[in-house]
Parts: C-alpha cells; sequence; structure tokens
C-alpha cells in the first residue's frame, strides 16, 4: 500500500523556491510514498464561515478538503513573509481545520519545511504553520525540521532536486514523514 502525501506550498510564485522543493519531494519519495503537489491554491478564499456552509462552499476549498481527506500525511513548504506564515497556506490550514472537530488533519501526520532569502531559511515561518497545524488537528512531526537558508542565491542556478546536498536532506524527511503514517498517537 502506498502512502499518500499531500504537499502543499505557501508560495504562489512561478518560480518559487518552495514550489522547487516541492516539485524535488515528488521525485524524491522513497518507494511506497507518493508526494501529491496540490495545485489550486491560489483559488480557495479567504476563510468565511458564511461561506462555509453545506451546499455553498466554494468549488476551490472543497477539492482543497478532498485532496487532504485523502492524504495519509502532509508536508507543508513554508517561505517566510515578514517573519511570518504566508497567508496563502494559513489559509489552507484554516480552510481544513473545519468543520470544528472533523477537519481534514485528523491527527495524521505534519512536516513543516522550507526555503527562505534570509540566514535562516524561514524558522519563524516553520515555527508558526507548526503551530497553526497543530491546532488545527494535525499530528506534527516536531523533530522532522528543514530550513535552508539563502534561496534566492543557492538556487539561482540549481534546481534543489540537483542539489546534492538538499535532495539528500528532503528523501530524508519524505522518508520519516512517511515512517510516522500509522505510528502510534
Amino acid at each position: 500500500m502506498s502512502v499518500r502525501i499531500l504537499a502543499l506550498v505557501g508560495s504562489l510564485r512561478a518560480g518559487s523556491h518552495n514550489r522547487q522543493l516541492a516539485e524535488a519531494a515528488v521525485k524524491l519519495a522513497p518507494e511506497g510514498a507518493e508526494v501529491v503537489l496540490f495545485e489550486g491554491l491560489a483559488d480557495v478564499p479567504f476563510y468565511n464561515e458564511d461561506i462555509d456552509v453545506e451546499g455553498n462552499v466554494p468549488a476551490a476549498a472543497v477539492k482543497l478538503r478532498e485532496a487532504a481527506q485523502s492524504a495519509d500525511a502532509f508536508l507543508l513548504f513554508s517561505p517566510e513573509y515578514n517573519g511570518t506564515i504566508p497567508a496563502v497556506l494559513k489559509n489552507a490550514i484554516d480552510w481544513l481545520s473545519r468543520p470544528y472537530g472533523s477537519g481534514a488533519f485528523g491527527g495524521k501526520p505534519v512536516a513543516v519545511i522550507g526555503t527562505a532569502f534570509g540566514q535562516y531559511g524561514g524558522v519563524w515561518a516553520q515555527d508558526d504553520t507548526r503551530k497553526a497545524v497543530g491546532i488545527a488537528g494535525g499530528k506534527v512531526i516536531e523533530d522532522i525540521k528543514l530550513s535552508i537558508p539563502g534561496s534566492v542565491t543557492r538556487f539561482a542556478e540549481t534546481h534543489p532536486v540537483d542539489d546534492t546536498e538538499v535532495a539528500a536532506q528532503l528523501t530524508e524527511v519524505v522518508a520519516r514523514l512517511h515512517g510516522n503514517v500509522g505510528a502510534a498517537a
């Protein structure tokens, strides 16, 4: 049985280094794991309880929830915007945390990683993301971390999948997340 890991990227930019990291995770997934990169976060409206009503939920939010429900685990990629989590990723977490008590995270394993231009690789944003997704019901695997600094220069001419060090670290992250699926809560 293959483990399905849903990847959510907190950057909408076409050339995003975090998106490239997610693409690398798709390619580097070990046997028995499938990393699926969710497309469409830009289409999900800001969370609003007035539109989160059965029969009225926007199609993009339904698509996100369905993808999350079919996932066994989550791999979130967070850049750092003004020292914290990007709005698009926070919005996805908000949609997936509802309906209250039965959100899509439902105790499933979650790892948060990413890259940023700064010298710490976006650790503040990743810490905020871990906090938000944990409150939303995800089982955050706190010891799975990967924060890659200097993204603009490090990946200026090299895709993360072609960076030997990053590829090895990313492979380890996915393998460890895969190993947490079905682990005792």
